[in-house]
């Protein structure tokens, strides 16, 4: 077969594939055969540039790579949360909702036009550089990402562990960009890790939702309340940029023993609804949510599940507003595509959308102040004498107090102290308890 023949049923390929992509995503078969000559007009004129680009284009071109550009360019005019990704960025993406990459830890999107930090993630090289949820990223290296995809920005960002990246980060409230020079490093996300805080009061962090957050979140409760009948739980999402539905469901079940969970709606108006199952273990004590302007999509499902339910009192600021749902379609060739396929509705009808979630108790994160470092005059003490007697650790340290260990307490007193969303949710918990026993005892009485 000719060269020109073979093109020929190449590009006649491609036009059958892209109709057929289109007629998937079009709604019902009825709408799609009404325009399917319109449809198959505008995809002769995409064969007709790929036909001219092959012909004349001064380099040589790859059709793989044409066609790939093409469905990119595409899936790109529909929204900031929907594109398509080569068999490399589609696995990379599995291995991700599976719980490590290298990189620096922040999760991004497309934002008014502008690539933005959705939230760092705790621990990571972008958390401890000081990046923040709502950071505009207008440079990654020397590269701007002025219309750049965010698979594209994705790849940039990651890298070897132990290598660099800077990025160029516009600030609200800060006259010039800032550059961050950070060392990127294997990001392992243990998506569920708890404390004890005083007054028994209970505290467990979700810091994403990947494929076993559910279960990790069971087996966490259940460690939790075997040590001691909490009297309240705090669930921090703070900082939290979503993941998978499933798993967001499951956490908003694990607190709730009936009503709607969440309620999703696609274009052809089909609506799915999740609905919490009664636990053999009621979980009856109060609790807060804490959340903020990083906390989004998988983060605010549950946020509004428990708000709408009124089994949580929200603390915090607003949140991200990711209402959309999106879909991952793997590939005949090992690609695969993120699309957006439906809005979802917190139990009382509300979509979030661009909005987010608004907190019962609004409360601003305050940012702790450094104190500055004083130099010390050096005073000769025991343990400065040559040959002093070593001190024997006493047993006591190993002991528990309230629930936390001694060595460990030191560590939860700072972290309260700093964190002002913290300290004013237990502050509201051990009020709780205090009205609820007063309350208890006129009853009695």
């Amino acid at each position: 077969m000719s060269k020109t023949r073979h093109n020929h049923f190449f590009y006649q390929a491609i036009i059958f594939i892209c109709v057929t992509f289109l007629l998937l995503i079009s709604g019902s078969s009825q709408d799609v055969l009404a325009g399917t000559k319109e449809v198959y007009k505008n995809i002769e004129i995409l064969s007709e540039v790929l036909r001219k680009i092959e012909k004349n284009h001064v380099k040589g071109t790859d059709p793989k790579e044409l066609i790939y550009g093409a469905i990119k360019g595409m899936v790109g005019t529909l929204d900031p949360h929907s594109f398509f990704m080569s068999p490399e960025e589609y696995k990379e993406l599995m291995i991700e909702t599976k719980g490590s990459f290298s990189g620096v830890g922040i999760e991004i999107t497309i934002r008014d036009n502008v690539l933005t930090v959705v939230s760092p993630i705790e621990g990571t090289p972008a958390f401890k550089a000081g990046i923040k949820a709502g950071d505009k990223i207008i440079k990654i290296g020397d590269k701007s990402t002025k219309d750049l995809s965010i698979m594209v920005a994705v790849k940039l960002i990651r890298g070897p562990k132990g290598s660099k990246v800077k990025l160029t980060i516009s600030r609200k409230g800060l006259e010039k960009p800032i550059d961050f020079l950070i060392t990127r490093d294997v990001i392992p996300i243990k998506s569920v890790r708890s404390d004890f805080l005083p007054f028994d009061i209970g505290y467990i962090r979700i810091s994403n939702f990947q494929s076993d957050t559910g279960q990790e979140l069971s087996k966490t409760l259940k460690e939790v309340e075997s040590k001691k009948k909490l009297k309240g739980l705090i669930l921090d999402l703070r900082n939290n940029p979503g993941g998978l539905l499933s798993q967001a469901v499951k956490v908003a079940d694990e607190f709730l023993d009936s009503g709607l969970i969440v309620s999703i709606k696609s274009r052809d108006k089909k609506e799915e609804e999740s609905v919490a199952h009664k636990n053999k273990n009621p979980r009856k004590y109060p609790m807060i949510v804490l959340v903020n302007e990083g906390s989004a999509s998988a983060s605010e499902i549950v946020a509004g599940a428990l708000q709408d339910n009124k089994r949580a009192l929200i603390l915090g600021s607003t949140t991200f507003g990711k209402g959309s749902v999106q879909t991952l379609f793997p590939l005949s060739d090992g690609s695969g595509l993120r699309l957006t396929t439906a809005i979802y509705f917190t139990p009382s009808g509300r979509s979030i959308q661009a909005s987010g979630i608004e907190p019962d108790i609004m409360v601003a994160f305050i940012p702790p102040k450094v104190k500055p470092k004083v130099k010390e005059h050096h005073v000769i003490r025991e343990r400065d004498l040559e040959g002093h007697i070593e001190k024997e650790p006493p047993e006591a340290i190993e002991e528990e107090k309230g629930g936390i260990l001694l060595d460990e307490e030191s560590h939860i007193q700072k972290r309260i102290e700093n964190d002002n969303q913290l300290s004013t949710a237990i502050q509201i918990l051990q009020s709780w308890n205090i009205f609820h026993e007063i309350d208890s005892r006129l009853f009695q009485e």
